[in-house]
């Protein structure tokens, strides 16, 4: 039996399950709001053609309207300044696209502290009880948050000082950047940095510096809680928009059961 073949049939009998860690697209698919004088992406919205009627007797059909970054998305690294010469979301190398990942969970300190930042200790820890991150892989940001995306207030959480969202801290985020080999970093939060991350040095560092290095970002994950640490095989297919500084995307895991 072929490679392929023992594929299928592994996710045929469920020996290996596919996990969606895809937010559900539609007008209440909660985005950014970025303060004055800053220009922000609309909601996604469908605009209707035709549904079995005179405009067309046998088809239903809709015109899209959204931003690059809205649900669950990628961010290309030609998305910040600092990675304005890199891949835009349609020259994303296919081993970036499907690639290991392996899961961080930090929801019990975000629990405590919804601003948490995850550290460089943080990460350390982690990799001195499961290994070292992967070469070429994700890594994923497990912080509770997907439990709040069907509402954008709870999602966002903002109050008279600003956003309260987990993130990471900015040398962590260069550490990342420039020290580790992987890919890319994925987030349940409605972006890669904290709702603070403007207070932070450099400001907004996981768009500063990761992207700036060429690696992606993958924001706006749910199920997070259904992967194990390590041993998932990440798959994300985000549309290859020409020029694009990014996409929403279906994000598919493939996890080994039993």
């Amino acid at each position: 039996m072929s490679l392929l073949a023992q594929l299928y049939s592994a996710i045929a009998t469920e020996t290996v399950e596919i996990v969606d860690l895809t937010a559900p697209l539609n007008e209440s698919t909660p985005v950014l709001q970025l303060p004055e004088p800053f220009t922000n992406t609309i909601n996604f919205q469908l605009e209707e053609i035709s549904r079995y009627d005179e405009r067309g007797p046998r088809w239903y059909w809709n015109n899209i309207h959204t931003g690059e970054h809205t649900g669950t998305h990628v961010d290309a690294p030609n998305h910040w300044v600092t990675g304005r010469d890199g891949h835009d979301v349609a020259g994303l190398p296919l081993r970036t696209l499907v690639a290991p990942a392996v899961v961080l969970d930090a929801s019990a300190r975000v629990a405590d502290d919804p601003d948490y930042l995850l550290s460089i200790d943080d990460v350390r820890a982690w990799e001195g009880e499961h290994g070292p991150l992967p070469e070429g892989g994700w890594l994923l940001y497990r912080t509770g948050w997907d439990e709040r995306s069907a509402e954008q207030n709870r999602f966002l959480n903002v109050d008279a000082t600003g956003s309260h969202t987990p993130g990471v801290a900015a040398d962590c985020a260069r550490w990342l950047a420039e020290q580790t080999p992987i890919v890319g970093l994925g987030v349940e939060t409605v972006g890669t940095d904290a709702g603070r991350a403007m207070e932070l040095e450099p400001a907004f560092p996981c768009h500063e510096l990761i992207l700036g290095a060429g690696k992606c970002g993958l924001t706006q994950l749910r199920n997070l809680a259904r992967l194990p640490a390590t041993g998932a095989l990440l798959m994300v297919c985000p549309l290859p928009i020409v020029g694009g500084s990014g996409s929403p995307a279906r994000v598919l895991a493939l996890v080994e059961r039993g």
